[in-house]
């Protein structure tokens, strides 16, 4: 990776963060804490890692991408907007009524969108029934899913993991972010999934664990998981719930709580000045 694209990307997670707090403030609801916390993987998977067309959402040789944590759809629809998947003022939008930008992603309604998400557990499945899919079919496309740490609690997750192994699904990427709050509190405190990356191993996945808010890190990640052959890859991002907003950083209220006018003012601020940092390097 240069430092143009390096920058470049780091730009667009500003984008993508601001994009996230003007939808959620908007609505008057919603999840910006782990949106912000994978907002650095929804930007390098749309601006570097998938072979997607904004112009032809349905391409059928298109990566898919299933958002497993449905509820941070803010992010995703961020990153997807910002890649021209629809316009960006329609963040505003975000869980109005008639709005295609619900709570949850919704394939039948929103550009970009590959599997309608949200209760915890099922799109692992889903994006695994997709890579054993396109393997019988010969196809050359990757599948790449992302889930919660605290949704790795769900037994479905582990009954996937063990249908990934069995099919020797390489062309699946599985994506933790490791935030390490859930709605409850401290994921170690509600049902500890640690560790995690033995758990993955013992399952028969080759894990990687990374710096999520790291690009290089990402980017060296995702070299990985391409050339692995036999097996699943899975990347646990180490990652810092409500990043980028100092008082939403490592909050476990944020979870599913939307800014106030004075506090989107607050990070709408912190994140105009990190743009600005970064765009003068």
């Amino acid at each position: 990776m240069t430092a143009q694209e390096k920058k470049q990307l780091e730009m667009m997670a500003c984008k993508v963060r601001m994009g996230v707090i003007e939808g959620t403030h908007s609505a008057k609801a919603g999840h910006p804490g782990g949106s912000l916390s994978a907002a650095d993987l929804f930007t390098f998977l749309y601006f570097k890692e998938l072979r997607v067309d904004p112009n032809r959402p349905g391409w059928e040789d298109r990566d898919r991408f299933v958002l497993s944590k449905g509820h941070t759809a803010p992010g995703l629809y961020a990153a997807l907007a910002n890649r021209g998947f629809f316009p960006v003022e329609d963040l505003l939008t975000l869980r109005h009524i008639g709005s295609y930008l619900q709570g949850h992603p919704n394939m039948n309604e929103t550009p970009g969108v590959d599997m309608s998400t949200g209760s915890l557990g099922q799109g692992i499945s889903a994006a695994a029934g997709m890579a054993l899919a396109a393997k019988y079919q010969g196809k050359s496309c990757r599948v790449y899913a992302l889930l919660g740490d605290g949704e790795i609690q769900e037994g479905e997750v582990w009954e996937a993991m063990m249908f990934a192994h069995h099919y020797k699904l390489d062309n699946l990427c599985i994506i933790i972010d490791n935030n390490g709050l859930q709605i409850d509190g401290n994921v170690a405190d509600v049902m500890n999934p640690y560790p995690i990356v033995d758990k993955l191993r013992a399952f028969g996945i080759e894990t990687m664990e990374i710096d999520g808010h790291d690009f290089e890190q990402i980017e060296a990640a995702f070299y990985m998981a391409r050339v692995t052959k036999g097996r699943p890859f899975a990347i646990v991002m180490k990652t810092v719930k409500g990043k980028g907003v100092s008082y939403m950083e490592n909050q476990v209220g944020w979870h599913g709580k939307a800014p106030n006018d004075e506090e989107y003012e607050i990070a709408m601020r912190e994140l105009s000045a990190h743009l600005a940092e970064v765009e003068a390097m």
